[in-house]
């Protein structure tokens, strides 16, 4: 898997030293993360899991895709969390994810992929969450091999992507995988883990490569 996009910095931080009163000379890091999946049908889908808004509703669309290995087979048993704003920009505060009542929307959604590599959301098209700036909806993979899950962007597509200064800063066929195509249900995301169309993904502060 090629190298993952940085995103924001954080200054090296010296933590106290309980045992004589100075600071100590090395950073802690996080336990490393142990292999993801592919155990994910025991416990973590739930009812409605990949709901963020019944089907029904109005401004209801269908964000889908298929996951693929570096061969380009689909993966069956992926497992992905989308997060993202509402249709006007608001990010959502509001509980409610794991208990779907049908009308709150909490942005939040879980979706495992099918023998087909296929996956589903039912959802709404974000609107940008400041004047300017590009609407997206925040991916997070997890599938078997994977030490740790990896995170993605799905961009609505438009005129307004130019804007935007992670997209800017990569060559344009790279840039192309973190872009939705506009389909007959609403948005496609196809995800690669791996190979010539590899996905471009992300790495936040603090995470271990």
């Amino acid at each position: 898997m090629g190298d993952r996009i940085p995103l924001g910095h954080r200054a090296h931080r010296r933590d106290p030293d309980t045992r004589g009163g100075g600071p100590m000379s090395t950073l802690l890091t996080a336990t490393p993360g142990q292999t993801v999946g592919p155990f994910f049908g025991y416990a973590l889908p739930f009812d409605r899991c990949h709901e963020l808004v019944p089907p029904s509703s109005p401004n209801a669309v269908q964000l889908s895709g298929i996951v693929t290995d570096g061969d380009g087979r689909p993966v069956p048993d992926a497992l992905l969390e989308i997060w993202q704003a509402d249709v006007d920009g608001t990010v959502p505060r509001a509980a409610g994810s794991l208990h779907r009542d049908g009308f709150t929307f909490t942005g939040w959604g879980r979706a495992s992929t099918g023998d087909d590599g296929r996956y589903s959301f039912s959802t709404v098209i974000p609107g940008p969450t400041s004047p300017g700036t590009a609407p997206f909806i925040l991916v997070t993979v997890f599938a078997r091999g994977l030490l740790n899950r990896l995170f993605t962007r799905a961009y609505v597509p438009g005129d307004h992507l130019g804007e935007d200064p992670l997209l800017a800063s990569l060559p344009a066929e790279r840039r192309e995988t973190l872009i939705a195509t506009r389909d007959e249900g609403g948005l496609r995301f196809d995800v690669s883990l791996q190979g010539p169309r590899e996905t471009v993904f992300l790495r936040y502060p603090g995470q271990q490569r």
